[in-house]
């Protein structure tokens, strides 16, 4: 098995896949869910970097784990086709586009803010996004529904994650399904050893981070130190991704400390939503906005510091559990427990369509926009970003 891991990451050209997460990053509007979307487009279904089971579960893993997870699974990819090297490489293609356009933008905010943008031209972002998941979701459905058990937790992970919308319920229902999934085998001799070599020094840089940043802050309470501690507390407090971040930044950062107005906050926030990649990167942002005053520089560094400290504990932590999953996956009974939980992850993909169309609204030109992209994609002929291009330019025409 590590054989022909070696030997996939060998024949993988770097600079094509990289080209491919730039693809990827291009395309990934809507949040984690139409993110997927997007990598089952260019990852599975024109690259074949990894098949569909594969994708969800990553998925699933990044469910269940702190941090960004749509940012975690892409690098996670990066983990398996190259190694740590160039999941750090994917990383940054992936979000360093959109993290220095919001650290620009927090330079711009005064003046953004007095414009009064308006967001109409991106209304069909969110139809757009709705066709990504949907493809995303009956793709990947094939894959996980092999009998009526895998059916049921399908729906089951759709129903419960459609009716309880609480970050806490994700890993959960994902775990849930595992336990299901073992509960209702039939398979024997489940807990098979495995040698499993953890590498520490991921989880350690971890810990020290959290647990230093505190220290030094309680010895030397300087503003980009403060910075760093609450950004990197929100990287590994938040289960979810972006959507849930946010508001636990807004209460930290307008109303406890008042770094920015609301204004200020909800146009950033608005900003972020119509461009394209992850939306922790509205960390950038908000980093720059609180570090105002002190000079260009001290902003700039507070912009770098929020960028990078709210995504350094996810990817620290995939570093560390991603060489892990792959060895606990020669166990049987996490084996058996997997189509549980990509079963599960199945729903959960399934139903943010239904949720992400509901704030977008039935009405007519949405769905032409929803079904135009399901077309498109099922095509297979038309690149994403081309997609995204179309979408927002009909958007500002009409």
């Amino acid at each position: 098995m590590i054989d022909e891991n070696i030997a996939q990451e060998n024949k993988v050209n770097w600079k094509i896949f990289l080209k491919d997460v730039f693809i990827c990053s291009l395309g990934a509007y809507g949040g984690p869910e139409a993110h997927y979307g997007v990598f089952t487009d260019q990852m599975v279904v024109k690259k074949k970097y990894l098949t569909e089971e594969e994708l969800v579960e990553l998925i699933a893993l990044t469910g269940i784990l702190p941090g960004p997870s749509s940012t975690q699974t892409i690098v996670a990819i990066g983990h398996k086709m190259g190694g740590p090297f160039l999941a750090l490489l994917t990383m940054l293609v992936w979000a360093l586009p959109v993290l220095i356009a919001m650290t620009l933008l927090s330079f711009l905010s005064q003046f953004l803010g007095s414009m009064n943008l308006s967001q109409d031209g991106l209304r069909y972002i969110g139809p757009m996004a709705v066709g990504f998941i949907a493809v995303a979701a009956y793709r990947i459905g094939r894959k996980v529904v092999k009998d009526n058990i895998t059916l049921t937790l399908l729906l089951f992970g759709a129903l419960v994650t459609y009716f309880i919308r609480q970050p806490w319920i994700y890993p959960v229902v994902l775990i849930l399904g595992g336990i299901i999934s073992i509960l209702t085998s039939n398979e024997k001799n489940l807990w098979n050893h495995v040698k499993i070599n953890p590498p520490w020094k991921y989880f350690i840089a971890f810990a020290v981070f959290a647990l230093g940043s505190i220290f030094l802050l309680m010895v030397w309470d300087n503003k980009l130190i403060r910075l760093f501690e609450s950004f990197y507390r929100y990287g590994y407090l938040v289960i979810g991704g972006g959507q849930v971040v946010v508001p636990l930044m807004y209460s930290e950062l307008v109303d406890v400390n008042q770094y920015m107005t609301s204004q200020e906050f909800l146009t950033g926030f608005g900003l972020v939503q119509g461009l394209p990649g992850p939306m922790f990167s509205f960390a950038a942002y908000a980093g720059g906005m609180a570090a105002r005053g002190n000079g260009v520089l001290f902003q700039l560094a507070g912009a770098i510091i929020g960028g990078i400290s709210i995504f350094l504990p996810g990817l620290l932590l995939i570093y560390f559990i991603y060489p892990i999953w792959e060895k606990l996956k020669g166990i049987k009974g996490i084996k058996v427990s997997l189509k549980g939980i990509t079963a599960v992850a199945g729903g959960l993909i399934a139903v943010a369509a239904l949720i992400l169309m509901q704030r977008s609204g039935f009405v007519i030109d949405n769905l032409i926009i929803t079904i135009m992209t399901v077309l498109l994609l099922l095509t297979k002929k038309i690149p994403a970003p081309l997609i995204v291009l179309v979408t927002i330019g009909v958007g500002f025409l009409i």
